[in-house]
């Protein structure tokens, strides 16, 4: 490896155009995935790379595809995307690269207008990168040729095989020419990906990044011991306690994906949720913000995580743990781009040891184990977050409104005093809940569930809405903070039956909950609720008035 670290992309033999776009995008020398595969794509050899999104796979076809543009209308190459997202991303690396060459490159996708990309392909173009069905509509269409491709790109391969692509990559492939150049790129070889290979490419060279050179050395990887129902009081703390720039955290299922959501949102966090129910308008905004920073966590599942490729992620965390070593890698590749540094964060349940140590051993890499930040550490992060936060004030001269009340309170009170009383009215209720909170949990890795009682300092409500309402646990979390009055993260567990729910609240607030929530409407409908019966979880009577439970 001692004279591939001495390669920079002035010695691979590139036009001028190209390594002035190179230089103008900030690239220094090649990542391993463009050594290897530039050269022999040049060539015009055929490529089957084992490698992901964050590796620099773009540019290792893209710089060849450019490259090799002569002039012409008619399409050169063309780039088959998962998604519309990566379409989107890898068209614009594209561009960039193409910038210094007369070199076009038009975007198609499904959900956007046809009649645009259409007006788009008559006017010419040398590149296409686009979605399966979109380029099949096309074609049929007879609104795009192929008779002049010369390169045809499957990129995240085995992300359209999970997606039911695999059908319109065998028509579009067939409808290509067959003297054309493929690359094939794919974070795992599936059977089905190998057989594509074996039928449509001609003497493929196979290039596969070391997983040690896709898991950046800058991420440092930790994982913290949790119990299943502890997970949202462990993933605040370490909100609380890390600070972090942008957050990526991953979830098995859309439900856990709205819930975890739904609890951050309630607790003030700036989150958004992304998985395969919203509407493509609504996925594209919530990717804008999270890019630009209009929110700072996004959760979502593995497969809307895919089409996330932003710069600046600090932190990914693996709200459950991923099913398998490769995507345990596509996930924290996600963070520690571009030689910054990275923290990618696991939740292990007790029962999931095996599965953390299959990835350890598949992925070649090592999980430190870290203690949960505890309650006091918690507290002196927010109170270091509430002196940044005053300072930020006073530097931008935010208060200056109101200088005039300070100075008629100042002449009846010490101006200590004053300074604390108005931190009590803005923080001063967080503060008490936190109190509250950890004097009735003590500790989330001894926390025992009591039926009927609730755990230590909790009691058990009992309310009149269940899975029969179509109801959810976000939903019913965001009823008994808005209506009670308390924070989101003051309600313990929250069990879902069919026509009914539990929910935990602190012992002191009881009265308070009650009161409110016997107003409360959820669903179009009024809920009633009253103390839980204190029945143990194996009796018969237990099973007898409240069965078929629902697992969430």
């Amino acid at each position: 490896m001692e004279k591939d670290a001495a390669i920079r992309f002035s010695d691979l033999n590139l036009g001028e155009e190209v390594i002035r776009a190179i230089n103008e995008m900030g690239f220094e020398e090649p990542t391993p995935i463009q050594k290897l595969a530039i050269p022999p794509a040049l060539e015009g050899r055929d490529i089957i790379g084992q490698a992901q999104t964050g590796t620099g796979k773009t540019a290792s076809f893209g710089v060849p595809i450019i490259e090799k543009i002569f002039s012409g209308k008619r399409p050169q190459a063309l780039v088959i995307e998962p998604t519309r997202e990566l379409a989107l991303q890898v068209s614009e690396e594209l561009g960039a690269l193409a910038k210094f060459k007369k070199c076009s490159v038009v975007t198609v996708y499904g959900g956007a207008s046809i009649v645009e990309q259409m007006k788009a392909l008559r006017h010419g173009t040398n590149i296409v990168v686009g979605t399966p069905g979109r380029i099949i509509d096309h074609l049929t269409r007879g609104t795009m040729s192929v008779a002049n491709v010369s390169t045809v790109v499957l990129d995240e391969a085995d992300e359209m095989l999970d997606m039911g692509f695999i059908a319109d990559i065998e028509k579009i492939l067939e409808m290509t020419p067959e003297s054309r150049q493929t690359m094939l790129y794919s974070a795992t070889m599936p059977p089905e990906i190998l057989k594509i290979a074996k039928r449509h490419m001609r003497d493929p060279l196979k290039i596969a990044i070391n997983v040690k050179d896709i898991v950046a050395p800058k991420i440092k990887q930790v994982f913290y011991e949790v119990l299943e129902r502890d997970k949202p009081e462990v993933l605040r703390r370490l909100l609380d306690v890390e600070s972090p720039e942008r957050t990526l955290i991953f979830c098995h299922t859309k439900r856990e994906v709205d819930d975890v959501a739904a609890r951050l949102q309630k607790l003030g966090y700036n989150a958004g949720a992304l998985h395969g129910d919203f509407t493509q308008s609504h996925r594209e905004d919530m990717m804008g913000k999270f890019r630009e920073g209009g929110i700072e966590i996004l959760v979502a599942t593995d497969v809307a995580g895919r089409g996330i490729d932003v710069e600046n992620i600090s932190h990914v965390i693996n709200y459950s743990i991923p099913q398998n070593p490769e995507g345990y890698i596509h996930r924290i590749g996600r963070t520690g781009r571009a030689g910054r540094a990275g923290i990618a964060v696991t939740f292990v349940t007790p029962r999931e040891y095996r599965q953390l140590q299959l990835i350890e051993r598949i992925a070649k890499t090592k999980l430190s184990r870290q203690e949960i930040p505890t309650a006091a550490e918690v507290k002196k992060a927010r109170q270091r977050q509430i002196k940044e936060d005053l300072s930020e004030i006073i530097e931008k001269g935010k208060h200056r409104a109101y200088m005039a009340v300070i100075r008629e309170l100042a002449e009846s009170a010490d101006i200590e005093e004053l300074g604390a009383a108005a931190l009590s009215l803005a923080f001063g209720s967080m503060e008490i809940a936190e109190l509250v909170k950890h004097q009735a949990r003590p500790s989330v890795d001894r926390r025992m569930e009591q039926r009927g009682t609730g755990e230590k300092g909790m009691t058990r409500l009992f309310m009149t809405v269940g899975h029969k309402d179509k109801v959810q646990t976000a939903e019913i979390l965001k009823a008994i903070a808005s209506e009670s009055g308390i924070p989101g993260h003051s309600v313990g567990k929250i069990d879902i039956m069919d026509h009914f729910t539990f929910f935990e609240v602190p012992s002191g607030i009881v009265e308070k909950v009650l009161t409110a929530m016997n107003r409360a409407v959820i669903r179009g409908r009024r809920v009633s609720v009253t103390k839980a019966k204190g029945l143990p979880a194996s009796s018969k009577t237990y099973q007898k008035n409240y069965p078929k439970k629902k697992r969430q």
